[in-house]
């Protein structure tokens, strides 16, 4: 069993990233935090953000923090509470169309996650494993979300994907030995 105090969980859209952190989160601490970066902006998300509410169930406060996370990690981390972050993807998103510096936002969310006072899970989507959006705005963001991932892996002690609901630990990866004959 690895130990760790911040964990980056990937996968693609209904990969099972989002359940797999619950879990995580649930057995780390009676007290937990979801850090949503969603917003409400339809009906559909209105609806999906009501559904995780839902299934998320008693024992979780929920804050809705859009744009500065790094703000509210700082705040919020603390010893005896997991903070669930759900997801980078989004905030990735949000930080991208209100045209903010994505480079610095990166490294002061990373900066943000190294310094947390308690344990943090992250999710997020590995979009690098499709096709080359046809858009610039597409290939823009698959390329922040690309750089988001491999920061924030960095970052965090442990890194899961997560693929068809089966985890597969990426960090700390056993030590690899090549042989050369």
């Amino acid at each position: 069993m690895t130990r760790a105090r911040s964990v980056l969980v990937l996968g693609g859209a209904r990969s099972g990233k989002s359940a797999f952190a619950q879990k995580l989160a649930e057995a780390a601490a009676p007290e937990r935090l979801y850090l949503a970066t969603g917003a409400a902006l339809d009906e559909e998300m209105a609806a999906r953000i009501a559904r995780h509410r839902a299934q998320r169930g008693a024992g979780w406060t929920t804050r809705e923090e859009p744009l500065a996370l790094a703000g509210a990690l700082t705040e919020e981390a603390r010893a005896g509470r997991v903070v669930l972050v759900d997801c980078l993807t989004l905030w990735l998103s949000n930080a991208l169309l209100a045209g903010r510096d994505l480079g610095g936002d990166l490294s002061v969310l990373c900066a943000a996650l190294r310094a947390a006072r308690g344990p943090v899970i992250l999710v997020s989507n590995e979009v690098g494993s499709g096709i080359v959006p046809e858009s610039s705005l597409g290939r823009a963001f698959r390329d922040w979300q690309g750089r988001l991932n491999q920061q924030a892996g960095q970052a965090c002690d442990a890194a899961v994907l997560v693929v068809a609901g089966l985890p597969l630990a990426l960090k700390p990866a056993p030590p690899v030995d090549l042989v050369l004959e």
